[in-house]
C-alpha cells in the first residue's frame, strides 16, 4: 500500500473568502493560521492575538469555525475520489488517499502528485503532500512539511528519524519537556529507545503509534462513505448579497461534484444550486446546464461563471446546496479521423452561449422526415454539437416565412437580378396534414441563386409567384 497524506495547514482561513489585508483565523485568542500578507508581518500559528493585532494593526480576524473545516474537508473528499476510491478523513486539516493501485493509471507518481497539486490549486488551495507505505508515517512527514516520497517499508525509520517529535498526536506540552530534557527532540531518539521504558514512562499510546508508523502493527482508517446521490452543502462564512461573491464557495461544491463523477465515469447535463434565505424566504434556485453531459470542472466553472454574472439574489444567502439528481454513464470518445473533435470541442461554446442568452437562445437542429421546408427540422434544446444535418443542398438559415420577391420580364430581384445556379427541384407535399406549422400543401419549384452581392439564397416558384425561403451560409 502507498498512502499519500493531503496537509492542508490553511484550511482554518480557507473556508473564508479571500482577504488581501493581513488575516488570520483563532481559538481561544490564539493564532492558528495566517495568510501570506500577516505572516509577511510576523504573525505566526501560535501567537497571541493581542502581539498578532500589535504586529499587523488591521488585522482581518476569523473566529475558527471547525464545522465549517470539516464540511470542506468532506467536499474535498468527493473531489479526491477522482483519483482513488479509498480516501480517509483525519480531521482537522488532513485527507489520506491509498494511491498504490492507480499510479500506472495515472502515468506513475510524479504524475499524479502533480495532478492533485494542480486540482487543489484550481481550488485556491494548496496542501503538503507527504507519502509513505503506512498512513501515520505519511501523515507525520506531511506536519514536517517533507514531500520526499518513502515508496518502501525498509526506509520508512531512515526516513522517519530526522522528524521532530512535534508530529505525535498524543504528546502534550509536559510530555514533550520531558522527551527534551532526554535529549529526545528527533523521531529517531525515540526509535533508539527501549519500548518498555517508553510504555511505562509515556503509556502504551505512544509505542502504538511508533509501530503503527514503522508499519510493524496495522493502522486500520475508516474509509470516507461517498453519497450515492450527489448533494452537498455549504454554509458561509457570512450572509451574502451579491451574486458573484458566491463564486468562492460554489466551486467547490462544483469540484466535489468533479470528482464524485470522475469516479462514476459519469457526468450531468445540468445541476442546481439551492441558495437558501434567512427570515423564511424560500430558497431561491440557479440551474448550470451544459450542452452534453460532462464531468468536466472547467466547463462547470465557466458556466457558473456566466450565471453568476447575470442573477440577481431575491435576499442574502446564508447556505448554498448542490444537487445532481441526474447523473448519467459518459460514453467512450473515438479520436476520429475526419474531424469529430472539433464538433465536441463547441460544447464549451454553446454552454457559455447558453447561460449568458438563455437556454432557448441557442439550440441545435433535429432532422424531420418530411419535404416541406418548414417542416423539415424541429428545434432540440439539448442537441449534441455535430447533429447530423439534411443531406440535401438546403440551406441552414430559413426565413420565419417565404418572402415574396418583385420581379422582372420573369427574373427575381433580391438585390438585383437574380441567377439561378442549380434546380428546379420540385417539392408537392402536405395534402394529408392540412394547416400543420401554417404550411399545409405546397406545390414549389426550387432553384439556388446567386445575386450580384454574391450572396446564395435558396428561391422558389408557385403559383402566386417568386419567393425567398432561405440563405446559404
Amino acid at each position: 500500500m502507498l498512502w499519500l497524506c493531503l496537509r492542508l495547514a490553511h484550511l482554518a482561513l480557507d473556508v473564508f473568502p479571500p482577504e488581501a489585508l493581513p488575516a488570520v483565523a483563532v481559538e481561544r485568542q490564539r493564532v492558528v493560521c495566517a495568510n501570506a500578507a500577516a505572516e509577511a508581518a510576523g504573525v505566526r500559528a501560535g501567537l497571541g492575538l493581542a502581539a498578532a493585532m500589535a504586529l499587523a494593526p488591521g488585522l482581518v480576524v476569523h473566529e475558527r469555525q471547525p464545522e465549517r473545516e470539516l464540511q470542506w474537508l468532506q467536499a474535498l473528499a468527493c473531489w479526491a475520489e477522482g483519483f482513488t476510491p479509498q480516501v480517509s478523513l483525519a480531521p482537522p486539516d488532513e485527507l489520506l488517499l491509498e494511491i498504490g493501485g492507480c499510479l500506472r493509471y495515472f502515468g506513475g507518481l510524479e504524475s499524479l502528485r502533480e495532478r492533485v497539486r494542480a486540482g487543489l490549486a484550481e481550488q485556491g488551495l494548496a496542501a503538503v503532500q507527504g507519502l509513505a507505505p503506512t498512513p501515520l508515517a505519511a501523515q507525520w512527514l506531511a506536519r514536517a512539511g517533507i514531500e520526499n516520497a518513502c515508496e518502501r517499508q525498509a526506509d520508512l525509520r531512515s526516513v522517519l528519524s530526522p522528524v521532530p517529535v512535534e508530529v505525535i498526536d498524543d504528546l502534550d506540552a509536559a510530555a514533550l519537556r520531558t522527551l527534551a530534557s532526554l535529549g529526545v527532540r528527533r523521531l529517531g531518539d525515540l526509535f533508539a529507545l527501549p519500548a518498555a521504558g517508553l510504555q511505562r514512562r509515556f503509556g502504551a499510546s505512544l509505542c502504538l503509534q511508533l509501530a503503527r508508523a514503522g508499519g510493524e502493527l496495522p493502522d486500520p482508517r475508516a474509509a470516507f462513505v461517498f453519497p450515492e446521490q450527489f448533494a452537498r452543502q455549504l454554509e458561509l462564512p457570512a450572509k451574502v448579497a451579491d451574486a458573484a461573491m458566491l463564486q468562492f464557495a460554489a466551486r467547490r461544491l462544483l469540484a466535489a461534484l468533479a470528482g464524485w463523477l470522475a469516479a462514476r465515469a459519469s457526468g450531468v447535463a445540468r445541476c442546481v444550486f439551492m441558495l437558501e434565505h434567512e427570515d423564511g424566504e424560500l430558497p431561491s434556485q440557479l440551474e448550470l446546464g451544459f450542452a452534453e453531459a460532462t464531468a468536466d470542472l472547467s466547463r462547470f466553472a465557466r458556466v457558473l461563471q456566466e450565471r453568476l454574472g447575470q442573477y440577481r439574489l431575491q435576499a442574502p444567502v446564508w447556505r448554498i446546496v448542490l444537487r445532481a439528481d441526474d447523473a448519467a454513464p459518459l460514453a467512450g470518445r473515438d479520436q476520429g479521423l475526419f474531424g469529430q473533435e472539433a464538433a465536441q470541442a463547441l460544447a464549451p461554446v454553446i454552454e457559455r452561449l447558453r447561460a449568458r442568452l438563455g437556454a432557448a437562445a441557442v439550440h441545435g437542429l433535429s432532422v424531420v422526415a418530411d419535404h416541406r421546408p418548414e417542416c423539415a427540422s424541429r428545434v432540440v434544446l439539448q442537441a449534441r454539437p455535430g447533429a447530423q444535418a439534411d443531406p440535401l443542398p438546403r440551406p441552414l438559415w430559413l426565413l420565419p416565412r417565404p418572402r415574396a420577391l418583385p420581379e422582372r420580364d420573369g427574373v427575381p430581384l433580391q438585390g438585383g437580378a437574380l441567377l439561378r445556379l442549380a434546380g428546379p427541384e420540385r417539392i408537392e407535399s402536405g395534402w394529408w396534414a392540412e394547416g400543420e406549422a401554417r404550411v399545409g400543401d405546397v406545390q414549389r419549384d426550387y432553384f439556388i441563386a446567386c445575386n450580384p452581392a454574391g450572396e446564395w439564397l435558396w428561391v422558389f416558384r408557385d403559383a402566386a409567384g417568386w419567393w425567398l425561403q432561405g440563405l446559404f451560409a
